[in-house]
């Protein structure tokens, strides 16, 4: 008898039918994280990559911070050519060991 009633409600198609919707809401969540990471991340390239181009030269840390924890996690959520271009205007730039005064 027990084995008859977890068979039935493995079997319904209402219980894997909420599954599916946990599954679906789950990924669209993530979905949606994904864009927002990808949105900050791309402003925040954007911006300290203008900012040294304008001044004229790149620290070593601000390259490191910029380059392997901003643009390098952007690229591999599909970041899109803007902030490749600006990323490539700064590897153009003078590298130093601490900032000029």
């Amino acid at each position: 008898m027990e084995r008859a009633i977890i068979i039935a409600v493995f079997a319904s198609t209402g219980l894997w039918s909420f599954i599916s919707m946990v599954v679906q809401r789950y990924m669209e969540r993530k979905s949606d994280y994904a864009m927002m990471m990808r949105g900050l991340g791309h402003d925040r390239i954007c911006s300290l990559g203008e900012f040294y181009i304008k001044r004229g030269y790149i620290t070593r840390d601000e390259y490191e911070n910029l380059v392997d924890y901003l643009y390098i996690p952007y690229k591999g959520l599909k970041g899109n050519g803007t902030a490749e271009k600006i990323i490539n205007e700064v590897k153009q730039l003078p590298l130093t060991d601490s900032k000029i005064k």
